[in-house]
């Protein structure tokens, strides 16, 4: 419900068709049937002619279609749905992977823990949308997405975005939209950007500032031969998805380009996905910025990396594999027993080109771990009984968890403390709000930058930065590294 308050806020940000407000809300006008994003640059409606929705679903469910001139749905998506830890941001963050479209909405009311009904409410209240309506949208999002920037055939654009038939596709387009897929298509041309041959090639839209280098920095050092190439200027891997394999490649131009190789053209829509969470893109820097720099220790920090990211994780399970392996070790000797975990143990393949290697599965991990993996015993056999856990599904580890239980659940593997536990909600479940104060690197950065350095009391300090702490880590994590080599962290 819109009170009266955030009617006012809102309706300022219309008026000065502030672009910091996009993906955050959508402005519906009721005199012409049109939703917009808040920086559309028509004619301001009136007030009194005015509705605000917190999806475009919302919007559309109640009689609206998108606008052809800002096209809505183009803007970067809600950073609510990782500030926000509840069941509508989870449920969210799972449309947008695609568990709908692979499981319907019983997979996804399974995955939450209630039954169809109870979820189909409780979106309706929060969102003003239920699951399938939700998921209808992120479909037309994704088609839009490829109309406008692929060459792709408007059959291929259908089964790429998620629908069941061409006809469907079609239709859903034209009420969406108000126009056919051929009139988008036409309308978005000016914006598609040179791919490459057997490759898609998309533009993601960015929060700015968006500190690029800084994400491509983290991954450098962390990259495993094969599975993983970085340097200054981009980052590419191997994935795999619900019905192939896939390679990609993100880069910063005068956009942030993304291209991909994609076994099943299904799978791309959460391809989109999960490199969106990977760099942070549905970030809010304004108000993280604003927030951090209150505080005179971080203050220049973010003056220094305006609009810092946090990254997330391209798989769960490996993340905590990665995280286990290369706790209480350098960044280097870390990278040196994954990469060789993932030769000895991950998947050939070829695509885009070339022979390139899957991380291993948890189930490949558990039946031969012991041969590859090395370290004290104890160590080894808790990062098997991590990947056996995972295999049978006994510990359940996903970008949708409630970020408290995830902590619970991991807390209670042997073999797996505070720090791993926290670093890996952090990445996962993407919490904004989680400071390691028992992190070596971390708690040089904040010396460096003038809060307290042994782990209780920064601990204490820092809960006067809530719910930025995860992006206060980065700031103390960046602060230390740019002091001296790369030492600490998986």
């Amino acid at each position: 419900m819109t009170t009266p308050q955030m009617f006012d806020e809102r309706y300022r940000a219309v008026s000065a068709r502030d672009r910091r407000f996009d993906g955050q809300f959508v402005t519906a006008v009721r005199t012409t049937g049109i939703y917009c994003r808040p920086s559309c640059p028509a004619r301001t409606p009136k007030p009194q002619n005015v509705d605000f929705y917190p999806t475009s679903a919302a919007a559309h469910e109640a009689g609206f279609r998108a606008c052809k001139r800002c096209l809505p749905d183009a803007a970067p998506g809600s950073p609510q749905w990782d500030a926000r830890g509840d069941t509508a941001a989870r449920a969210m963050r799972l449309i947008q992977a695609g568990v709908v479209d692979r499981e319907g909405v019983a997979g996804l009311a399974r995955r939450l823990g209630y039954s169809e009904r109870h979820l189909g409410r409780l979106l309706g209240d929060e969102l003003g949308a239920g699951p399938l309506a939700l998921a209808r949208a992120q479909r037309a999002h994704t088609a839009r997405l490829l109309l406008t920037d692929t060459d792709l055939s408007a059959s291929d654009v259908a089964f790429a975005a998620g629908f069941a038939s061409v006809r469907q596709f079609n239709d859903t387009v034209r009420e969406v939209f108000g126009v056919t897929p051929s009139d988008l298509r036409a309308r978005g041309a000016r914006h598609r950007v040179a791919g490459t041959a057997g490759a898609i090639t998309l533009a993601l839209p960015v929060r700015e500032p968006f500190d690029v280098g800084g994400v491509f920095a983290w991954m450098a050092p962390r990259s495993l031969a094969g599975v993983e190439e970085s340097d200054a200027a981009s980052f590419a891997r191997t994935l795999r998805l619900a019905h192939g394999s896939a390679w990609f490649r993100v880069h910063r131009a005068d956009r942030l380009i993304l291209t991909a190789h994609l076994e099943d053209l299904r799978d791309l829509g959460a391809l989109v996905s999960i490199v969106r969470r990977l760099f942070d893109l549905d970030a809010d820097p304004h108000a993280i910025d604003g927030a951090l720099r209150q505080h005179a220790e971080l203050a220049p920090l973010v003056a220094e990396t305006p609009g810092i990211r946090v990254p997330g994780a391209a798989d769960p399970h490996e993340m905590l594999m990665r995280a286990m392996v290369g706790q209480q070790i350098s960044v280097a000797a870390a990278r040196t027993h994954l990469s060789r975990l993932a030769d000895a143990l991950g998947d050939r393949i070829r695509i885009a080109g070339a022979e390139r290697i899957l991380f291993p599965t948890s189930a490949q991990i558990a039946s031969r771990g012991h041969e590859v993996l090395r370290g004290p015993a104890k160590r080894v056999q808790a990062i098997i009984g991590a990947a056996e856990a995972l295999a049978a599904g006994d510990l359940v580890l996903t970008e949708a968890d409630d970020a408290g239980e995830q902590r619970r659940a991991l807390l209670a593997m042997p073999g797996i403390g505070a720090w791993t536990a926290d670093y890996v909600r952090m990445r996962v479940a993407h919490d904004p709000d989680v400071l390691l104060p028992g992190d070596l690197v971390l708690r040089q950065g904040a010396a460096l930058a003038g809060a307290p350095a042994d782990p209780a009391p920064l601990a204490a300090w820092a809960e006067r930065l809530a719910p930025w702490r995860s992006y206060a880590s980065a700031h103390f994590w960046s602060r230390a590294l740019a002091a001296r080599p790369l030492t600490k962290g998986p």
